[in-house]
């Protein structure tokens, strides 16, 4: 549909007994009920990410870059996709390894593509790594929405896979609607013209 733009959600922690499923699953949910956005939920559990990088950068390299055949359906869907949410917990003020190669073997994928960020923690509510990847990002030409959701302290603030706070819905519209809204003028834009790396 005209309307309707391809999002994938991104589960960056692969830590055992890691929160960041339950917290996807929710946004994913309410993703679905916004109804401007085909979902496609991508846990990096489940996906072949070595931290050994080849020597050429895949900016440079484009469908040549030599990914691991196990990395394939990571790649096909950030390609496909109009705009992102990366789920991410903050480890020691940052986010996962596993977050940053996933980032580190694309580049072309993310390129001026929407990235709205949702974050949980401590006290912090994974603010930091969400700072972070924000710089990160925007050296790969995405563009990083403002507004984001935080969920600090996750261990006693959700409850059955919902977050308590009855507000969260709401921010949560906010950040879909704005998603929804770069989404469609990148989208648009990379459709009139290539855009000029």
């Amino acid at each position: 549909m005209e309307n309707t733009y391809k999002l994938v959600i991104i589960v960056g922690s692969v830590r055992e007994g890691r929160f960041g499923p339950v917290v996807a699953s929710w946004v994913a949910e309410q993703a679905r009920l916004h109804g401007g956005f085909d979902v496609q939920v991508v846990d990096l559990a489940d996906v072949d990410v070595p931290l050994e990088l080849p020597a050429a950068s895949p900016k440079y390299a484009g469908d040549d870059y030599p990914r691991p055949t196990g990395m394939w359906p990571l790649t096909s869907a950030l390609q496909s996709a109009d705009a992102f949410i990366v789920v991410t917990p903050e480890y020691n003020h940052s986010y996962p390894a596993s977050l940053k190669a996933a980032i580190d073997w694309h580049f072309t994928q993310w390129t001026a593509k929407p990235v709205a960020f949702v974050s949980y923690g401590g006290a912090a509510g994974g603010r930091h790594a969400a700072l972070h990847l924000e710089n990160v990002l925007t050296e790969l030409h995405a563009v990083t929405i403002r507004d984001g959701l935080a969920f600090p302290n996750y261990f006693t603030t959700w409850q059955d896979g919902r977050p308590l706070d009855p507000a969260s819905p709401a921010y949560a519209k906010t950040v879909l609607d704005q998603l929804a809204w770069w989404a469609a003028a990148l989208r648009s834009a990379r459709n009139a013209t290539p855009y000029p790396l």
